[in-house]
Formats: structure tokens, sequence, C-alpha cells
């Protein structure tokens, strides 16, 4: 697609304002100054628009570490939100595929396509989850077969399905889920007699958090990982 047609389309300004911008070397094609508005862009260019990224038009779909502090929404009055964190431009049909709690940190996944935001949510698709827990108190080896056998949250006549628990340190473990219970992690924990003082998301499905990623940074999915749901 033409540099000026991509650029128009995928931030909604006029194609006039858009050459304008390109005139002015306001715009930056993997990482070199482009004035070339017929310039034609292929799937793994890099473009900015005013120091800013420029994503393709169409769907998008993003991986963000959240820190802590945000809240997964794409409006909040009172805190800023994973959309907030997005350096991109037209922002506005982005959507946060799935929540974590203001104090729970990593992975987010972020997109405009709504069936493949079913898709990452809906229990229905089996879709496993990883996070790395920090507890108050010492992690015994019996939980983990409570984790396995299934945990009756306080308030829930059923109990959860099976998790795995792999226990790092005295109080540091990784659980993986296959569903996702309103605050379940913190929840089973509590029903130990134990809390949970520090809560990180890793992996969902197929996608693992990149380690390159700093709280606050993003970055687009693969193809491959965006079809792995």
């Amino acid at each position: 697609m033409r540099l000026d047609k991509y650029l128009s389309q995928a931030t909604g300004l006029p194609r006039s304002l858009i050459k304008r911008q390109i005139k002015c070397k306001n715009v930056e094609v993997n990482g070199q100054i482009c004035q070339d508005h017929g310039y034609k862009v292929v799937s793994d260019d890099a473009v900015l628009l005013e120091g800013r990224e420029v994503s393709a038009p169409g769907p998008k779909y993003l991986m963000l570490n959240k820190p802590e502090g945000t809240v997964c929404a794409t409006e909040d009055a009172e805190h800023p939100t994973v959309i907030d964190l997005l350096d991109l431009e037209n922002i506005r049909d982005l959507h946060p595929a799935g929540r974590l709690d203001i104090d729970t940190t990593g992975l987010v996944l972020i997109t405009n396509d709504g069936q493949w935001s079913h898709r990452v949510t809906s229990p229905k698709h089996h879709c496993d989850k990883v996070y790395l827990v920090t507890t108050a108190d010492p992690i015994s080896p019996d939980y983990i077969d409570q984790f396995a056998s299934g945990i009756t949250l306080r308030n829930e006549e059923a109990p959860t399905l099976p998790a795995t628990l792999d226990i790092l340190t005295d109080t540091q473990a990784r659980v993986t889920l296959h569903e996702g219970r309103y605050h379940q992690v913190k929840r089973m924990f509590a029903a130990m007699g134990n809390k949970v003082v520090a809560l990180h998301r890793e992996q969902i499905g197929e996608v693992v958090l990149d380690d390159d990623l700093e709280p606050g940074e993003f970055r687009f999915l693969t193809d491959e990982e965006a079809k792995s749901f």
C-alpha cells in the first residue's frame, strides 16, 4: 500500500494532511525519514509519524506489560488505563482482551478484533493462563494436591477446575489456571490461609510476555502468536 494511503487509513487523517507531514520530514520508515508518499509499505515496515509508531489498517493484536496502578479498560475517570499507555495513532477502537486487577502486573492482550478477543477470554476455548505469585507466608507442599483437586472458594458452591502449582521458593510459585474466575488466584491462596502480595501474569495460551518489555511497554504480536488463538 502507498505510504500516504497507509497513513491516512491508519490515522483517519485526510490524505492532503498526510502528504504535508511527509513533505515536512515528519514520517520515518524503518528508522529513516521518508519523503516519498508513493513508497510501497510492506508488512514488516516500521512506520512512524511525528515519532509515534503507526500500525497498519485492519485488525491489530498487541501485548502489553501492564504496570501496577493501571486498569484494564478503555476509559476510567480515576486511573490510567492500558489503552492510555499505547503510544500509537488511532487507538480509539482498541480494547483489552480480558482483565487484570489494578495491582496485578504482566501480560495483557489488546486488540480491535472482537471475535479474536472472545476466543481469548471465552471459557469454552480453555485458554490457560500462567501467573507468578508471591505470598505473605510460606507455601506448603500440601497446596499442590489441593490446587490439583480443586478448591471451593468463599461464597461459591462449585470447586475450581484443577490447577497446576509449581513451588519456586518458600513464598513464590507459578500457577497455571484453566479458567478465570473473579480474583481467582488471590482467592485460592486465601482459602489456604495465605495472602498474595504480588501477582504477575506471564502467559496466555501460547503467548508468553516478552522479557524485553519493561512495565508500560508494548509490541505487536507476530502472525504466529495472533493465530495461536
